[in-house]
């Protein structure tokens, strides 16, 4: 079996602030707070690219998500991790962090979570991470609500959360 070094991850407290360190595993287990990025990557037609997440994934194997997600790393910045995993899950590379949208709280939803959310645009096509997401796809917005709506166990539980504040925030700009 291959050993490979395990994640270390920054615990922090109901206000963010950093209180220590421990592996992937132990936060996930003892329900830590942690931090996380969400980036919704959209197209010049206005379609967003959703990822379906490999089933080798420990959490929400199988189901679809943002364009790419991921933890932040122990010391990393949010806008570092999300420029980082773009590029990790579907070979996206930005030239400048995306923009921020809006943060979602850590809650049992998000597997207590902070997100800080981003958007940024590009046409693809993407090179996926066999390791991290099984597909991908475009859709119209108005597809992703309709399909959240009518079968949300299809997703990520954190995406829900995300899509309908979206909705809410971004409207269909």
């Amino acid at each position: 079996m291959e050993i490979m070094s395990e994640e270390i991850f920054d615990v922090v407290n109901e206000r963010d602030e950093v209180i220590g360190q421990n592996t992937r595993r132990e936060v996930h287990r003892l329900g830590l707070k942690h931090r996380a990025v969400h980036v919704l990557v959209f197209n010049a037609r206005g379609e967003i690219f959703l990822q379906k997440r490999s089933l080798k994934k420990d959490i929400a194997a199988g189901k679809w998500d943002s364009s790419a997600s991921g933890h932040l790393d122990a010391g990393e910045t949010y806008d570092a991790c999300a420029v980082r995993e773009v590029r990790e899950e579907i070979g996206l590379h930005l030239p400048l962090p995306a923009r921020r949208l809006f943060k979602i709280d850590a809650c049992q939803e998000t597997g207590w979570e902070f997100c800080w959310i981003y958007r940024c645009e590009s046409e693809g096509p993407f090179t996926l991470h066999p390791d991290e997401v099984e597909t991908g796809a475009w859709f119209t917005p108005d597809a992703v609500t309709k399909w959240v709506n009518e079968k949300p166990q299809d997703f990520a539980s954190a995406f829900v959360l995300i899509w309908k504040k979206f909705q809410a925030t971004d409207g269909h700009r």
